[in-house]
């Protein structure tokens, strides 16, 4: 069934370049801050009481981290108008819905794909989109552009409802470099107000050559996916570009609810801005929840399949001036292997975990340092209630802490995020 969309050219496009002036010349500053080149070197020390192995650092390495510096820099002057009334005023507008559905059947939808429904947007956005992906393996590689703001993804059902992609770090791009693990991503969100909803995002076992090969034939595909199953290689600790991040969002406002993020190493590259999710499934290995973004995880079930040691997040705060940082409240840690809670991948790295049930998979210690004692005296770890045999503090790293009542506050509602201007699910 084929349906006329309509979107108003004239005036709209006047409307979007006045709020795309506005929005250059608006306040800077604020939650997306930070983030900073990634390097393969990202496993260093992984394995306690082994020698760090020697940093690779492919031949493109500089150009890929400064095309990621860069995109960063952008963001920041871009979304991060903290307490912005215009932003408030704008997300609350009451800007009308749009629905558009995706179906692999072409009779039963108005697109087949997903980034072909995104592309039918308008460059410049200021209505709330919603794309209805209905049930189906969707094998694309996805990406959200910037000023493509207030898109809402919405599948049939976490299980039912898939889009995935089989790139890591290490694979080659079109350009003949490897892609690096910012480029690397089944699903990059670009665009401010973004929201999804019921869908997994994967990192595929199939390679992207064999996934081309198979989509110029017009192979349909399907896979069995069950929530907490997940059949992405995992790679050794410490591999060297076998990253792959199955969602990375590099955007303000952006929140995921009943959402499955499937990997291994670098699953979920919480980038920049301020995110909430909120009873997602969160599955990888090494360092699988890692960026610097300032993000609420509430209800989230976070599962480990390290086959030896891993580590849940490494958050990337660089500066005490950054307004960043992770907090997982009334969260499951389940899982395989020694798993340490995180790693030190910035000098102020900043995380939480509050009401939440750590299995025995816990390293006793909790937290490693990277490597540098002097990050000990300059990051945040703490927690706060938790339960479980891995939540016993008797063993963690003296520079960890136990929070008070009042130490933890801050972490532990939606205002960690500022979410009660934004969140609107």
């Amino acid at each position: 069934m084929a349906v006329s969309v309509s979107w108003s050219w004239a005036p709209r496009f006047l409307a979007c370049v006045a709020v795309a002036v506005l929005l250059v010349t608006s306040g800077l500053g604020g939650a997306a801050a930070g983030g900073g080149g990634r390097r393969h070197g990202h496993t260093k020390g992984l394995r306690p009481g082994k020698a760090a192995a020697k940093p690779y650092y492919p031949v493109n390495a500089t150009a890929v981290e400064a095309i990621e510096r860069q995109f960063t820099r952008w963001v920041r002057s871009m979304v991060g108008r903290r307490h912005s009334t215009f932003q408030r005023a704008l997300y609350r507008g009451l800007l009308p819905t749009r629905t558009l559905v995706v179906d692999k059947n072409p009779a039963a939808g108005n697109f087949t794909s997903i980034q072909a429904a995104v592309d039918s947007i308008p460059l410049i956005n200021l209505a709330r989109v919603v794309i209805k992906v209905n049930a189906g393996t969707y094998t694309e590689k996805v990406t959200i552009s910037p000023l493509r703001a207030f898109v809402t993804i919405e599948g049939a059902g976490a299980d039912k409802t898939v889009v995935q992609w089989g790139d890591t770090a290490d694979t080659v791009g079109p350009l003949g470099r490897p892609f690096g693990t910012f480029a690397s991503a089944t699903f990059a969100v670009n665009a401010q107000f973004f929201v999804a909803k019921n869908i997994t995002f994967k990192v595929s076992t199939t390679t992207t050559l064999q996934m081309r090969h198979h989509l110029c034939r017009g192979v349909a595909h399907s896979f069995r996916l069950s929530r907490g199953q997940n059949t992405a290689p995992v790679p050794r600790p410490g591999a060297l570009g076998k990253q792959g991040v199955a969602l990375r969002i590099s955007a303000d406002n952006a929140a995921f609810l009943g959402c499955n993020f499937l990997g291994a190493q670098d699953t979920l590259y919480d980038h920049l801005g301020r995110h909430y999710y909120r009873d997602c499934y969160i599955e990888g290995s090494v360092d699988f929840i890692f960026g610097n973004a300032l993000s609420l995880y509430e209800g989230c079930h976070v599962h480990a399949i390290a086959r030896n040691y891993g580590a849940l997040t490494a958050q990337n705060r660089m500066s005490i001036l950054e307004d960043t940082g992770f907090s997982f409240v009334y969260c499951r840690v389940t899982g395989s292997g020694a798993l340490y809670l995180g790693r030190a991948w910035g000098t102020f790295s900043r995380v939480v975990f509050a009401y939440t049930y750590m299995d025995n998979i816990i390293i006793p210690r909790g937290w490693y340092n990277w490597g540098d004692p002097t990050r000990e005296m300059t990051v945040f770890y703490g927690q706060y209630k938790c339960t479980g045999p891995g939540s016993n503090y008797a063993g963690r790293v003296a520079w960890s802490r136990e929070l008070t009542d009042q130490e933890a506050k801050p972490f532990i509602s939606l205002s960690f995020i500022d979410g009660l201007e934004w969140v609107k699910l």
